[in-house]
C-alpha cells in the first residue's frame, strides 16, 4: 500500500512534440551545415581533461573570456596530475577573470583528483561517470562527450534552448525537455554536429535580443514571425512619416 502519509507524486509532465516533420527538420540542419560546413567548440583545449575544464569553467562566462585565462592556465596544468600539483590557489590565479572563479577553482581540483584515484588518469568516456565529477553537470558531459569523444550528443545551453524554442524545432520549458525533443527529431546522420550547428547559429544569427532573420539560412523553414527585417533595407527606405494623433483635426 501507498504509504499515506506522503504527498502523491505529480506525474511528470510530457514533453511537447516537435512542430517539425522529420523531412523538416533535416531540410533545416542541411541548410544549417551547408552554411557552417565544420562546426566546433569555440573552446580551445588540447585533451579530453582540458577541453572538460574548459567548459566546467564556461558556465555563467564568455567562451572568449575561458579561452583568455585558459591559455596560460593549459601551458602550465594540461593533466590532472599537474592541476593537483598546482593546487587550488594556482587556478584560482590564473581563473580570476572568470565568474564564479573561487568556486570552480575548487572543482577544478576536486575533479583533478577523482579522474586520478577513480580513473587512473583518463577522463571517463560515459555521462553517468562525468556527471559523478564535481562540477560536472549533464550539459557539460554532453559537450566533452561529443567534442572529445564524438557521440552524438546535443548539449542545451542558453542558446540552443532559445533557438530550439524559436524555430518550433523541438519546443519545451526545461533544457532536458528541449534535449528530449531533439534527440527525437534531429535524424540521426545530422546528431554529431547538431550541437554546435544550433549553438553557433544562436549565438551570432539568432540572437536573443533581436535574431537577425535577414540572413538567416533556415529563416523559410522557422516559425518565428514576424522576422526581423535587414536595417539597411530599412534605411533605404528613408525615415517614416509621423503618425497624426487620434484627436489631431482633419
Amino acid at each position: 500500500m501507498p504509504d499515506a502519509s506522503k504527498p502523491a507524486r505529480k506525474p511528470a509532465k510530457a514533453v511537447p512534440r516537435s512542430k517539425f516533420t522529420r523531412a523538416r527538420a533535416a531540410e533545416l540542419f542541411a541548410a544549417l551545415a551547408a552554411d557552417r560546413p565544420d562546426p566546433a567548440t569555440e573552446l580551445e583545449f588540447v585533451n579530453p581533461f582540458t577541453l572538460l575544464v574548459a567548459v566546467a569553467l564556461s558556465a555563467q562566462a564568455t567562451d572568449v573570456g575561458v579561452n583568455k585565462a585558459t591559455r596560460k592556465l593549459f601551458a602550465v596544468a594540461d593533466t590532472p596530475e599537474k592541476m593537483l600539483t598546482l593546487g587550488e590557489e594556482g587556478v584560482a590565479s590564473h581563473i580570476r577573470t572568470i565568474g564564479l572563479w573561487r568556486n570552480k577553482a575548487k572543482n577544478v581540483i576536486a575533479l583533478s583528483r577523482r579522474i586520478i584515484e577513480e580513473y587512473g588518469g583518463e577522463v571517463p568516456r560515459t555521462r553517468d561517470e562525468l556527471t559523478t565529477l564535481p562540477g560536472v553537470g549533464r550539459k557539460t558531459a554532453n559537450v566533452v562527450m561529443n567534442e572529445a569523444f564524438g557521440e552524438p550528443t546535443i548539449a542545451v545551453d542558453t542558446h540552443i534552448f532559445r533557438v530550439s524554442n524559436r524555430t518550433g524545432l523541438a519546443p519545451g520549458k526545461t533544457p532536458d525537455h528541449v534535449e528530449t525533443g531533439l534527440e527525437r527529431i534531429t535524424p540521426p546522420e545530422f546528431k554529431k554536429g547538431a550541437h554546435h550547428w544550433l549553438i553557433l547559429h544562436g549565438r551570432y544569427v539568432c540572437k536573443a535580443r533581436t535574431p537577425e532573420c535577414w540572413h538567416c539560412a533556415i529563416k523559410d523553414l522557422c516559425d518565428f514571425k514576424p522576422k526581423t527585417p535587414d536595417p539597411a533595407a530599412q534605411a533605404a527606405l528613408g525615415p517614416k512619416k509621423p503618425r497624426k494623433s487620434a484627436g489631431a483635426a482633419k
